[in-house]
């Protein structure tokens, strides 16, 4: 004989619970549980090896040139405040993101800017100089940025400069 069970029969079998979720276990240290905090958060900037361990497997860590294209683009369009950069910028770069920025460099109406494509070339170890193709919608815009890895093996922006006018006072080297 086959049984059938119908939602309703089902419903009354089963033990409800105040909020309708189930218990959870808070006990940490007994199997089941995942630690918190495993993966990395996600934009930072430290130097970290392109494959982490994950839970499902390797998992593809972004390159730094990717996280300051993003970081650089946002703050660029006016989506994200200069001094967010201040902590991950060294030298005249932040003069340099904040004079851009000031003059509203990638700020658009309407279609937001994204990385249309990064390429980049190393030209010693713990130095990346890269570019970036800057799209909102069927304008195209170049960026250029320096990374150097510090001593304390996280990744600085060292230069920016978006096509256009150059920063006037600025001594080229």
């Amino acid at each position: 004989m086959n049984k059938v069970m119908t939602r309703n029969s089902m419903m009354t079998k089963v033990k409800r619970h105040p909020g309708g979720r189930p218990p959870v276990r808070h006990d940490t240290r007994r199997p089941g549980s995942t630690p918190r905090h495993t993966a990395p958060r996600p934009g930072t900037s430290r130097a970290t090896p392109p494959v982490a361990p994950g839970p499902a497997g390797p998992v593809a860590q972004p390159r730094p040139t990717d996280v300051f294209a993003d970081r650089l683009v946002s703050v660029l369009s006016g989506q994200r405040p200069v001094h967010s950069m201040l902590r991950h910028t060294v030298g005249r770069a932040y003069d340099e993101l904040a004079w851009l920025a000031e003059r509203g460099a990638l700020r658009t109406r309407g279609t937001r800017p994204v990385v249309r494509d990064i390429g980049y070339y190393v030209p010693r170890p713990g130095a990346i100089e890269a570019f970036a193709r800057i799209g909102a919608g069927d304008q195209l815009r170049a960026m250029a940025f320096r990374l150097e890895c510090g001593t304390d093996h996280r990744w600085r922006c060292t230069a920016v400069e978006l096509g256009g006018p150059r920063r006037p006072g600025r001594d080229d080297d």
